[in-house]
């Protein structure tokens, strides 16, 4: 990738996609610190519990798959801003709702709107990396996990002062709503470029996508799953596990989400440089073994400080892996443009779709620390996925 110098334009639209990434982030985090709460007010077991929080990514998969078309017809920004606003009026659905039913509903319309906003902000993110001709896409990533850092926090305070969730819900959406508007100034006007400059490949005229693609897409959905569901588990279980395990405020049992995200956050901001210096695998494998040593420590010797370190540990693990498996399915040839970054988004939601009921029958069944252990377990199963970040070239016909 050939180092330019990004116009004016580009140079505000990387502020933009920033800023979505942020609000991306904030949003659904806003609101994981009062999972305890919300658990207890519905009556739930743990295994009903994960079940609930499950059916969310079910939205995620039936909506994310239609985005590399609205994006060709509409353009990434407008799409990304459109459905970013369904995912902000969505937060006040999920915090007040009256019974599981309408929880499970609201976490399958917010997930649905948000996956189509996840593809096609890194979409929109992949196009000004273009633009500057090196890598950004991880400093993107880091502004969501700083979105979700204030999230928490916000979240964390809000429970922790008493403050009714109704009320945190409706004004967080309203600054998050007027956020969301001022981003779209910020974008990319204009159709989104068809593909990289490099990707002399054409699709084949039957656009079916060759075994070797096949292959690596299956290959980095599987990683890319595998760190959602790492990502996922300090959201869905982080804060019932401190309460239920180890005697904290409201506001310290926020701390196991708001740790990884913020390791996380950290992570991701190094990892454009980690990126270009020894590569996507490089980076991951120093990170998964991070992960896998920390948590599993964590879990072997339960306290509450070890267990925030131990998700700090998994955050730091994770932050470089997502954003490198969709860069890689971006870059795949033989397919149309979006197509590759389509479908491993897809996959990755299988992460957060299996993770919450998963964690939740083990939970049942033995307890909520060893189902936890499902977080090193992943952080093996990336490790030995590295391979999937190299680049794929199909022979010449």
């Amino acid at each position: 990738m050939a180092i330019t110098t990004p116009s004016r334009e580009v140079r505000l639209a990387r502020w933009g996609v920033a800023l979505l990434f942020w609000l991306n982030g904030a949003t659904y985090a806003s609101l994981i610190p009062r999972y305890p709460e919300l658990k207890q007010a519905l009556d739930l077991s743990d295994t009903f519990w994960g079940l609930s929080i499950a059916v969310g990514p079910l939205g995620g998969l039936a909506a994310g798959l239609a985005t590399a078309v609205l994006m060709r017809r509409f353009n990434s920004a407008n799409v990304a801003v459109l459905s970013q606003v369904g995912a902000i009026v969505m937060i006040n659905v999920v915090g007040n709702a009256p019974a599981a039913w309408v929880f499970a509903g609201g976490l399958f319309l917010m997930s649905a709107f948000d996956a189509v906003t996840d593809i096609s902000m890194n979409a929109h993110g992949l196009r000004v990396q273009r633009g500057y001709g090196r890598s950004i896409l991880n400093s993107f990533h880091a502004w969501w996990s700083i979105g979700a850092v204030c999230g928490g926090f916000l979240g964390s305070t809000a429970a922790q002062l008493g403050i009714p969730i109704w009320a945190q819900a409706l004004v967080l959406s309203v600054l998050f709503l007027a956020l969301d508007v001022a981003c779209r100034r910020m974008l990319l006007d204009g159709p989104d470029r068809e593909a990289p400059a490099h990707r002399h490949e054409e699709p084949p005229a039957s656009r079916l996508i060759p075994g070797p693609v096949l292959v690596r897409l299956a290959a980095l959905g599987v990683l890319a799953a595998a760190a959602g569901l790492i990502e996922d588990t300090a959201a869905s279980w982080g804060a019932i596990y401190m309460d239920r395990a180890f005697v904290v405020v409201p506001f310290v049992a926020g701390m196991a989400f708001v740790a990884l995200q913020g390791t996380q956050m950290l992570g991701r901001f190094m990892g454009d440089g980690l990126v270009d210096r020894f590569g996507p695998r490089g980076a991951l494998v120093q990170g998964t073994v991070i992960a896998a040593v920390g948590m599993g420590l964590a879990l072997t010797f339960p306290s509450a400080a070890g267990t925030i370190i131990g998700f700090a540990c998994a955050g730091w693990g994770v932050a470089t892996v997502i954003p490198s498996a969709m860069h890689a399915a971006d870059e795949l040839p033989g397919m149309r443009p979006g197509t590759g970054l389509t479908i491993v988004t897809w996959l990755l939601r299988l992460g957060f779709l299996a993770g919450p009921p998963l964690i939740g029958a083990i939970g049942d069944a033995t307890s909520l620390r060893w189902a936890l252990f499902a977080v090193p377990a992943c952080a093996v199963v990336m490790l030995a996925l590295n391979w999937s970040l190299r680049p794929l070239r199909l022979p010449r016909a």
